[in-house]
């Protein structure tokens, strides 16, 4: 999906709502354990009950690579079925990858080739020759860690050097001669708050991938009024806060329920740009 294809899902949707599968079997409705794959028959349902409002899903690898085979067979018919029925949503794989310039060419195989996913998590840590393999894909996305929602993110994020240039700016202003607003997106946490405003100053155009609205306390308004641009360019994620909001045997109408309720949240924001 390229940028023009996703802008045009926002308008159509009223909607940047992305729906994190963050599928833990130890929290989905019990019944489900009885299904030969209650893992995909979670996520099945999720899916049929939140396409109307959603543009976007983004299933985290580590629910899935916690079960090994069964798990990643689970992850290839959850990205199956999306694809299949809901050709028009842009899957991202959250898998944080990020390493020496072959083995990141081997991941984005993975990913792009195999799996046939739109985007994919990664980390910077290691500099250029790690994330380019990612960006030799046409209409696939790079997604950069950037500014994180996490406790921790200032342990390093927040790390000024000699000039007053904090790491996150750093990464911002750096990974940006590697790609373009056309192939590369970066990941801030709603709960950075007035912060949207210093990443906007560096990366005005570029779509910004925000997780934290919900179960980890960022506010959708807050994120709107500081990081929205003239292209909406923002996909905001909630994971726990839809996909686990019942445990019981009405969990897929609840689920859609609470995305209809964040979608009209986003179509009031959309209206202001």
């Amino acid at each position: 999906m390229n940028r023009a294809q996703l802008i045009e899902q926002i308008k159509t949707k009223k909607s940047f709502l992305c729906v994190g599968l963050d599928t833990d079997i130890l929290k989905i409705p019990r019944f489900l354990l009885k299904k030969e794959d209650p893992i995909f028959e979670f996520n099945k349902a999720i899916i049929d009950a939140t396409a109307d409002y959603c543009v976007s899903y983004k299933p985290n690898l580590a629910f899935y690579e916690a079960f090994g085979v069964k798990g990643m067979v689970s992850f290839e018919k959850t990205i199956k079925y999306i694809r299949e029925k809901y050709p028009q949503h842009f899957i991202i794989a959250d898998a944080k990858r990020g390493d020496i310039g072959n083995t990141s060419a081997m991941y984005a195989r993975t990913f792009f080739e195999e799996h046939n996913v739109d985007a994919l998590t990664v980390a910077p840590y290691m500099g250029e020759d790690s994330v380019t393999p990612f960006l030799k894909y046409e209409d696939k996305w790079v997604i950069i860690l950037a500014l994180t929602s996490n406790k921790g993110s200032c342990d390093f994020q927040l790390m000024t050097d000699k000039e007053g240039e904090r790491l996150f700016e750093k990464v911002l202003r750096k990974s940006q001669s590697w790609g373009t607003e056309n192939n590369l997106m970066f990941v801030v946490g709603a709960t950075q708050g007035e912060m949207f405003k210093d990443i906007r100053k560096i990366a005005p155009n570029h779509f910004l991938l925000v997780p934290g609205v919900g179960a980890q306390g960022g506010s959708l308004q807050e994120v709107c009024k500081y990081g929205m641009n003239k292209d909406c360019g923002l996909i905001v994620n909630s994971s726990r806060g839809i996909i686990y909001a019942s445990p019981n045997e009405d969990f897929a109408d609840i689920a859609r329920k609470k995305a209809y309720d964040i979608q009209q949240e986003m179509e009031i924001e959309l209206l202001k740009i």
